[in-house]
């Protein structure tokens, strides 16, 4: 109660009260929505299908890394310490718009490559090119920026709206096993469709000017972030490459157990990333509320991780067939993933990187993200998509535990200063 009441009291808790509700609303119509499909998807495209889907969105994550390039973090920062500066914002909105399309553009003819040089590449070919059209939608809707200037609401609605009609489309269009490759698509349209939304209240409603594309600007914006970019792309080396890997040595019916309990963990860790980002911008101009929200962040990923450990099994025969089964045992490892990653969001993100630290925290995650990446290789050999779980869990720990040490000796070494 005292809590609520300090939240009413303070208009700096007001804002972040009301960010954190739209922001989690609008992280519902991304996660929350697919999985009221997964019941149906189960019976209708089984396990295979899913196994195909997770391959080609494995792969979409490292591209949507390089496209993100840590902008997420970088600009959000520069343009929450900037905001009342329009000029400025404009400039920083721009070189970000265009250096991510110069990376996407990059990232595709990369991909196509790899489509003709790599026979597991072609075989799935299709869903994988369906799967890339969510990097340009994701692009056209910059939600860092909405969440620099703390104004979430104006568009949250608009994009539970299109969401939930591309959501709908699935239960629609979807009828056989060759279906699959229609909810990414789907998926991709929904990203799109809220872009289109995104981009005409920033530069109609708000009056943002997209300047003319700078290759000096471009190329500064792009230097600038390249730490937090290492940092987020070095995790993919245990995350998303588990799951190629798996695909390789598994095959589409091991990625598919996988991706089902890993499932209801990437959106346990994506409300932990709601409450990450809400709290980034106020955290880079009022450091001092660190501690609580460090707190507070654990407690909460203490809770998720219990929810999912428990629920296991009641989760999986819900969402699922009983071809899915042996995602009980994914689900159970994977849920500690949710503590270890509010470990690392709380003091890598709103710490390391709202402090400036980007290059501490990127040598950690260099090291930590190696060594998940050496250990990917006997633990899926020999344990299939169980070994792809320990992988992912083990290496967040890792991560988790090393960014929180490392803060500690930062907070002592700024105290003896």
């Amino acid at each position: 109660m005292f809590l609520v009441n300090r939240i009413r009291q303070s208009a700096d808790g007001k804002v972040l009260a009301e960010n954190f509700i739209y922001l989690f609303l609008l992280q519902i119509a991304g996660y929350l929505f697919p999985l009221l499909t997964y019941p149906y998807l189960a019976r209708v495209i089984g396990v295979e299908g899913f196994g195909k889907i997770a391959f080609a969105a494995a792969i979409m994550v490292w591209i949507q890394t390089v496209t993100d390039w840590g902008f997420n973090y970088t600009a959000t920062r520069d343009v929450a310490q900037n905001r009342e500066d329009r000029e400025k914002v404009s400039e920083i909105f721009s070189n970000v718009l265009w250096s991510r399309c110069l990376l996407m553009l990059c990232s595709f003819l990369i991909l196509l490559l790899l489509v003709m040089a790599i026979p597991q590449f072609r075989a799935n070919s299709t869903v994988i090119l369906v799967t890339f059209l969510m990097v340009p939608g994701h692009i056209m809707f910059p939600d860092w920026f909405f969440q620099a200037m703390e104004r979430m609401k104006y568009i949250t609605w608009l994009n539970l709206l299109s969401k939930s009609l591309f959501t709908l489309a699935i239960f629609l269009f979807v009828k056989e096993k060759d279906d699959y490759v229609l909810q990414p698509l789907f998926v991709s349209l929904g990203f799109i469709v809220s872009g289109i939304i995104a981009l005409y209240y920033i530069l109609f409603r708000w009056q943002v000017k997209l300047l003319r594309p700078s290759l000096s600007g471009v190329k500064v914006t792009i230097g600038k972030s390249t730490d937090v970019f290492i940092n987020d792309l070095m995790p993919n080396l245990y995350n998303s490459f588990s799951t190629i890997l798996l695909g390789f040595w598994g095959g589409s019916i091991s990625n598919g157990k996988l991706e089902a309990g890993n499932r209801f963990v990437s959106i346990g860790r994506q409300f932990m990333q709601v409450m990450t980002r809400v709290f980034f911008p106020f955290l880079s101009r009022k450091i001092e509320h660190h501690h609580a929200y460090a707190l507070l962040n654990l407690c909460i990923g203490c809770i998720g991780t219990l929810f999912l450990f428990l629920c296991a099994p009641w989760l999986i025969k819900i969402f699922f067939t009983s071809e899915f089964n042996d995602s009980i045992v994914v689900l159970r490892i994977c849920s500690f993933a949710i503590l270890f990653s509010a470990l690392n969001s709380a003091y890598g993100v709103n710490f390391m990187i709202a402090r400036g630290f980007d290059r501490q925290l990127r040598n950690i995650t260099i090291v930590v993200s190696i060594i998940g990446f050496v250990i990917s290789f006997p633990l899926i050999y020999y344990f299939d998509y169980v070994g792809a779980a320990l992988t992912i869990t083990s290496s967040q720990a890792m991560l988790g535990i090393a960014t929180m040490l490392k803060v500690y000796s930062i907070k002592k070494q700024l105290t003896n200063k």
